[in-house]
């Protein structure tokens, strides 16, 4: 069977991202999620001419030195001054309160000297000071967040101050985990003869739920087909989006996973790609259903899964796909084989900016390595090796 093209394989998954109907969601609710519309303003904000401070609202022709002017009234805020400002008159305002009709700068309180009802000031007027004008912050029709945009606290900020009770946000699919093996137990759990502590599902869980609505772990399964099948029969039945199981994914004579994938009616796309770590990955569909079969070994899942799962769910939820870093070696990186090598690096800040060191670890089950590592660098296929100071392509881990 030849390996795939990590290009290819990639397109063939992001093709069979189904397009899904949003939902309206409470504002309260929304931080985190992926707008399907953009918030737009259907109003100013401000709404009026509001003041930017404590202080007094007067004409600017009429502040001149030693000069009084008439109060006639205050402005704060939810409880403006409804008269006009003339000649020779002024107005006690408050921060956020509408600047009345006819004043044109504010001053504030400590620039000025009050005297009963008469107010004079320490210092110069200049026209409009001190004035938020209607619409400076937002105006009816622009565009406040563009839909694909996870929502940040100051993004929920700004869709509030819009008037937007409720935004509308991409549906997250509902992921389902399995983990295959005889070798494997939980952690916590003694070790006996030939046992290893169960990984995968403990890192993916976290990974994919920021995309995800819920995430279900369903254990652990060993190589047993009935049980195997009985396992997966149920998940299917429970209809998840997606679908990722660990393990068992590759052609020796204990990868049971394929063949009862197959059994249970999901339609394979590819079983093997030209990457390391990683290469037997297998995709496929039954119904709905996107079905993922990632590698045992747990540095080579976890790549995986950040090579190809995370763009399928930003695809999902209608995000753009981020691009890669381009940054310069601190270590030279050996020459590559045949397959795309997404090698381990630590992101260092120095005082030219930041770049990649190289970890010299390529083990599909080191994970600490993996631990250490804040970036995958993407080693082309045949790549002789680069020196030290080259630019790389790299990809965010965390």
């Amino acid at each position: 069977m030849s390996l795939l093209p990590v290009e290819d394989a990639l397109a063939a998954i992001l093709a069979r991202v189904p397009t899904v109907a949003p939902e309206r969601v409470d504002l309260a609710a929304a931080a985190g999620r992926v707008l399907a519309a953009p918030i737009i303003a259907t109003h100013d904000q401000p709404p009026f001419n509001a003041s930017a401070m404590d202080g007094y609202a007067m004409r600017a022709t009429d502040v001149a030195p030693d000069v009084w002017l008439e109060m006639i009234g205050m402005s704060q805020a939810g409880a403006g001054f409804a008269g006009l400002v003339g000649p020779g008159q002024a107005v006690r305002i408050f921060t956020g309160a509408p600047v009345p009709e006819g004043a044109d700068t504010v001053i504030m309180q400590e620039e000025a000297v009050r005297d009963g009802e008469k107010v004079r000031f320490t210092a110069p007027a200049r026209l409009g000071h001190s004035i938020r004008p209607r619409g400076n912050d937002f105006a009816i029709g622009d565009v406040l967040v563009p839909a694909g945009t996870k929502l940040t606290p100051m993004q929920i900020a700004v869709a509030a101050a819009a008037n937007c009770a409720c935004v509308e946000v991409a549906r997250r699919p509902r992921v389902a985990l399995l983990a295959t093996g005889d070798e494997l137990v939980l952690p916590g759990t003694p070790l006996g003869p030939d046992q290893i502590v169960a990984s995968n599902s403990f890192g993916l869980a976290p990974l994919l739920a920021p995309y995800a609505d819920a995430i279900t772990d369903l254990g652990i399964v060993g190589d047993d087909v009935d049980l195997l099948r009985a396992t997966l029969a149920d998940a299917f039945d429970a209809q998840p989006d997606i679908l990722v199981t660990t393990g068992g994914a590759s052609v020796g004579e204990h990868d049971l996973v394929q063949d009862v994938l197959k059994d249970l009616g999901v339609t394979r796309d590819f079983g093997r790609i030209n990457m390391r770590p990683g290469k037997p990955l297998m995709f496929g569909m039954r119904g709905k259903t996107l079905v993922f079969g990632l590698p045992g070994n747990p540095v080579s899942a976890m790549v995986t899964a950040i090579v190809f799962i995370l763009p399928a769910l930003r695809r999902w939820l209608g995000q753009a796909e981020p691009h890669f870093w381009r940054l310069p070696l601190l270590a030279p990186t050996p020459p590559n084989s045949a397959r795309r090598h997404f090698m381990r690096a630590h992101l260092v800040y120095t005082e030219t900016g930041p770049a990649l060191m190289p970890i010299a670890q390529t083990d599909s089950g080191h994970t600490s390595s993996l631990a250490q590592a804040d970036m995958l660098i993407i080693q082309p296929e045949h790549d002789p090796g680069q020196p030290i100071g080259a630019l790389v392509d790299a990809l965010p881990i965390n």
